[in-house]
């Protein structure tokens, strides 16, 4: 018999109590053999000989290995690997097989295939089970069977210690030492793909650089995150524009979130965003002139496009993802006919707001393509659909965004260093209920999409997306786990000494002095490292499953060469005179705005903005650029998703993984072994095809050798 569990938890005494006194009792594990436990982790139980059950549609498949229950995560680890090199690799958190405590979203026991009950800290389990239902938070599911030679018993103490465990990292103390758990690395893990972080002004230099955008500079104003805490330390606005000038115009936007340059356009064009005019600010004020420099950059064309108006709000992306994942995630196991699940399908919604999304960004795209101007992404945040937008918008226009490096670095720039708040939007912890909301979630599906019409021009795969999508759920990386970066420093430094804040000099690292024997000084920084991201994959998936991360079908893209600024009129000055004309994108159709610019986009009718005569609807323009530009050219830079009817699928890998009877459709083998063989058999042949041509000696089939003439 295996040994009896070390540790028992009592639901009447306090959380925090429990979780001090299991902390000090000496019977928890602070390693076990199979097992690499984080920083402040203790294994709770054990147990040897589980099944973890894969479904197949001709049946099922199990993986003998052993079920962990720590203080921070549900864990499984196989006893043999799927190649030797996965068996010599040690992960800290493998992804594929452990689940986060507070992710573990219910809990399924199961007994005689009859007894089936959800398990919960106020209900007590009457039976033992003979099988473990884990539903996690996204769209996966985890099924475990125990063996029939005595661990059922420990099936009943495993299923306790889950679900009593999960009420006690619901303190704010153990979230903390979750959040904290790899805080104390020994060293940096390399990363599989170069990634800009976008927190130091090089990065930002670089973008600029790699885009040609000569016409825009890095500001340092908010370096201390003291102008606005939801910005990034750095961002990008006109050369011209002085940074006692923008001073002026955080004031006049919501959250302090002024417009910013994202993205330059080899043609001219300059992608901006920014949050929503205050209702109080003055039209005539002098503090409006640099906020149309700021806005118009160098042109003498600006669109206002109002993200709110046409995609959904953060609450309809919620109430669609929730009816979405009650549909594919049902415990009934009563068939439902085919028409009938289409239609349920329909009705969440959520294939629209896919579509909407995909249309938003396409217009956007041919409006960058076409004209010299610059258009600004307006949301009331500036936090949560202009994210989706500017991203989606540099997948379909930039070809770098797709390769993995390039959009590794468009999510950093894009959604990590612009302040959306992940934290509130996944509810990790489940603490806001309110504000929470997929939208970064429903950006992953509107590029599954493009993937889908266009799967030669992305360098990642469709597993790439699911592992990210997976990893939103991951609470021992900082990738997701914050609601900006100065949340993200705040959070660091509560519970790290090597760093201390003032108002003039900001965050800097505590210097200890080391005394000489000569009487000088020597200042020895004290050594810290951080956070793991997600983009250190080695860390959390192993070889094998990183080798189906790229794509063989990939086609390397020639780059566009970018002129520069891609305006025509002098540069020295900034053009920001009375006769700019500013643009409202309103129901596909641009409108001449007066004042220069909206507050909310409800008011345009009703001041009489009158329709611009140089500029025809949206429609009108999409028919003519898409007449105009070539084939040639909008297979290389610009995608145009189809974004009606079935063109528009369910992405079945992700949303119907806990769908037992399709998992199988989950463990798709790796494509790499196939495309290496392919690249050998073709430089094969192109050697030969060169001796050939060079009449050098060919071997002979019979063994001997041949001259070809």
């Amino acid at each position: 018999m295996l040994p009896r569990p070390r540790n028992t938890f009592t639901l009447k005494q306090d959380p925090r109590e429990t979780m001090v006194r299991s902390t000090k009792s000496p019977k928890i594990n602070t390693r076990s053999a199979g097992l690499k436990c984080l920083p402040g982790e203790q294994v709770l139980e054990e147990s040897l000989r589980v099944r973890k059950r894969l479904h197949f549609k001709d049946g099922h498949h199990d993986v003998f290995g052993t079920l962990y229950c720590t203080s921070h995560r549900i864990a499984f680890r196989p006893d043999c690997f799927s190649s030797p090199q996965d068996s010599s690799e040690e992960v800290i958190f493998d992804s594929d097989n452990d689940i986060a405590l507070p992710c573990a979203d219910r809990i399924l026991a199961v007994a005689n295939q009859s007894k089936v009950k959800v398990v919960t800290p106020s209900l007590s389990l009457k039976f033992v089970p003979e099988e473990l239902l884990i539903y996690c938070r996204g769209f996966r599911l985890m099924h475990f069977h125990f063996s029939d030679n005595g661990l059922k018993t420990e099936a009943f103490s495993m299923t306790n210690t889950m679900v009593k465990n999960q009420q006690v990292i619901s303190s704010v103390v153990q979230q903390e030492a979750m959040l904290r758990s790899l805080d104390k690395r020994e060293s940096k893990t390399p990363m599989d793909y170069p990634t800009r972080m976008f927190e130091s002004a090089e990065d930002w230099q670089n973008e600029i650089e790699r885009l040609g955008a000569t016409a825009w500079r890095v500001t340092p104003l908010n370096e201390r995150c003291d102008t606005c805490t939801s910005l990034s330390k750095y961002f990008v606005v006109p050369c011209k524009l002085l940074d006692n000038d923008l001073k002026k115009t955080f004031a006049h936007f919501q959250q302090r979130r002024v417009p910013r340059w994202t993205w330059h356009h080899p043609d001219g064009s300059d992608l901006l965003r920014s949050a929503r005019l205050q209702n109080n600010t003055d039209p005539d004020k002098e503090d409006v002139r640099s906020i149309r420099s700021l806005c118009f950059g160098n042109h003498s064309q600006c669109v206002i496009i109002d993200t709110s108006e046409d995609l959904p709000s953060v609450a309809e992306i919620q109430v669609s993802f929730l009816k979405l994942r009650a549909l594919c995630c049902s415990d009934t196991s009563t068939p439902v006919p085919n028409e009938k699940w289409l239609s349920n399908l329909e009705g969440t919604r959520w294939l629209d707001h896919v579509r909407s999304c995909l249309k938003k960004a396409s217009d956007v795209s041919m409006l960058l393509s076409e004209r010299n101007r610059s258009i600004v992404l307006q949301e009331p945040e500036d936090r949560d659909v202009n994210c989706l937008l500017t991203s989606l918008v540099q997948v379909l226009s930039d070809p770098y965004s797709r390769t993995l490096p390039g959009f590794q670095s468009l999510i950093q720039k894009e959604w990590v260093s612009a302040g959306h708040p992940f934290m509130l939007r996944i509810n990790h912890f489940r603490q806001s209920d309110k504000e929470e909301s997929p939208v970064f979630l429903l950006f992953l599906d509107c590029v599954w999409q493009c993937l889908q019409q266009y799967p030669t021009a992305f360098q990642f795969t469709e597993s790439y997306l699911l592992a990210l999508h997976d990893s939103t759920y991951n609470l021992f990386c900082s990738t997701f786990t914050h609601n900006c970066h100065w949340d993200r420093i705040r959070g660091s430094q509560r519970h790290s000494s090597s760093q201390t804040y003032t108002p003039v000099n900001g965050w800097r690292d505590i210097v200890r002095e080391k005394v000489l024997l000569n009487g000088d000084y020597k200042p020895v920084e004290e050594m810290k490292s951080a956070p793991p991201t997600v983009w250190e994959w080695s860390l959390f998936y192993r070889h094998s499953r990183r080798q189906q991360f790229l794509n063989p079908m990939y086609h390397v893209r020639e780059q566009a060469v970018s002129n520069g600024n891609g305006v025509n009129h002098n540069t020295d000055k900034l053009n920001v005179s009375d006769t700019c004309n500013m643009y409202l994108l309103s129901k596909g159709v641009l409108v001449l705005q007066s004042p220069f610019f909206p507050r909310k986009s409800v008011t345009v009718s009703k001041r009489g903005a009158r329709r611009s005569q140089s500029v025809d609807s949206l429609l009108e323009e999409e028919k003519q650029f898409r007449s105009n530009i070539s084939l040639e050219q909008s297979s290389m830079d610009l995608l145009l998703p189809l974004c009606v009817g079935p063109w528009v699928r369910l992405w079945k890998r992700c949303y119907l993984g806990c769908a037992t009877e399709v998992q199988g459709n989950n463990q798709r083998p790796p494509v790499t072994s196939l495309a290496e063989e392919l690249k050998f058999l073709e430089d094969r042949l192109k050697n030969l095809q060169d001796q050939r041509h060079h009449g050098s000696v060919l071997p002979d089939v019979n063994g001997g050798s041949s001259s070809y003439r």
